[in-house]
């Protein structure tokens, strides 16, 4: 697609946006991949729709506040990547575009202090912990609050688990095979602790002896996919700054991080740290692929058979291009059969805080994804990050079909600590 986009006022970015517009050739083939174009039906809430309305706001024909809405509408899902038969980047385009427009915008106050209160406490476990805590206490009074902050409340679990502080060194069980570090996440440490401990005791079953870094924090995705990239790349810095090099690899366990840090080469492009972060992004890997390279000590059988449905997380599948290692893990454990969800490769709605930001699409894409897991018949359903899976269980519960929700190293656990 031809432009006129005047890339000497947009920084060091504005080439891989430019590019992206370039390869659009407006073909649609991204319509029907696009979850927002298949509830909403408008060709401005399509990838090819955005990608013009981006173009014509760069180049000064529309103001931001005109083409804002449809971007905010974008999941970031990138199910457009897979079927795009041009190669379009538009992960490249929309997450730098979402930073010039914040840049440019007039938000309204209560979608400031939402912002606010998302940047200030989901990025910090003790933070994220103590507001989870206060919100449930506020839970009576949400009829009373603003709709903005009533969607906050309403995702917040009936119980939060408590703490579970990891240890800086989980030593390898018999002969190292690997050493690598963990990614321990922020929300996911005060939502589901159990997950890090789960994937500490696979690896180390593994041979793999696992460092945690004290002081890491955020790897910066949240902020970043809000158009906050100044505030994303503070946080990676400090990231930066902790993990060893002389380690196998960064290990992740949610989907969201591994996405988040595969960006970085953007994200730094013509900062100081550029080829520190791109070095720090080639050394992370998702736990499934780590497990899956490495060759798995054959999980005992299950006691008890299990059904168990796989959910594509959008940030695992479209933007990592990860599908595969999670399922042959899964298939590996005896007694357990792996089941394909229909529509599987439709988002769950929850993309990093777009369930808070978006809570009507949201809400639609969860009960769809919610029903095409009961429609398998399956036991249980598991996946890669920690958003899907809340998302994921806050909406069987309210189909009142609450099915067990596990990450996939969960299942490995539970296979193994059977055998015990």
């Amino acid at each position: 697609m031809q432009h006129t986009i005047p890339l000497d006022q947009l920084g060091a970015q504005g080439p891989a946006m430019a590019h992206a517009v370039e390869a659009c050739v407006h073909c649609g083939f991204c319509l029907p991949a696009c979850p927002t174009y298949k509830i909403l039906g408008e060709e401005m809430d399509s990838p090819r729709g955005r990608i013009v309305l981006i173009k014509s706001a760069l180049e000064g024909q529309l103001n931001i506040e005109e083409t804002a809405p449809f971007i905010d509408h974008c999941l970031g899902c990138l199910a457009c990547a897979p079927v795009c038969p041009s190669g379009v980047p538009y992960g490249e385009l929309v997450m730098p575009f979402r930073t010039y427009a914040e840049k440019r915008r007039q938000r309204k106050p209560m979608d400031k202090l939402q912002r606010t209160l998302v940047n200030e406490t989901l990025p910090y476990p003790g933070r994220f912990r103590l507001a989870a805590t206060m919100g449930k206490l506020a839970q009576p009074f949400s009829g009373l609050l603003p709709q903005e902050l009533r969607g906050m409340l309403a995702m917040l679990p009936d119980h939060l688990p408590p703490s579970q502080p990891l240890p800086r060194l989980y030593p390898a069980q018999g002969q190292r095979r690997a050493r690598v570090a963990l990614l321990a996440g922020c929300v996911q440490q005060v939502l589901a602790p159990e997950i890090n401990w789960a994937t500490l005791r696979v690896l180390a079953q593994n041979g793999v002896e696992v460092v945690i870094p004290p002081g890491q924090g955020c790897c910066g995705a949240l902020p970043m996919h809000q158009g906050e990239q100044e505030r994303g790349r503070g946080l990676a810095l400090k990231n930066l700054r902790v993990f060893p090099k002389d380690v196998d690899a960064v290990v992740t366990n949610a989907a969201g991080c591994g996405s988040g840090i595969q960006e970085y080469g953007l994200l730094f492009k013509g900062h100081p740290a550029q080829s520190e972060a791109e070095a720090f992004a080639q050394q992370v890997k998702d736990v499934s692929v780590f497990l899956a390279e490495l060759g798995l000590e054959g999980p005992p059988p299950l006691r008890q058979p299990l059904k168990l449905a796989y959910h594509d997380a959008c940030h695992l599948s479209n933007a990592q291009g990860i599908t595969e290692p999670p399922r042959r893990l899964l298939k590996s454990i005896p007694n357990l059969t792996l089941l394909e969800v229909p529509e599987g490769d439709m988002c769950c709605g929850s993309a990093g805080v777009y369930n808070l930001e978006q809570p009507e699409i949201a809400n639609q894409l969860g009960q769809r994804k919610a029903e095409n897991i009961l429609r398998t018949g399956g036991e249980g359903v598991a996946a890669g990050n920690i958003g899907c899976l809340v998302q994921i269980r806050t909406h069987l519960q309210r189909l009142n079909k609450p099915l067990p929700v596990y990450h996939t190293v969960q299942v490995l656990d539970l296979a193994y600590a059977q055998a015990v």
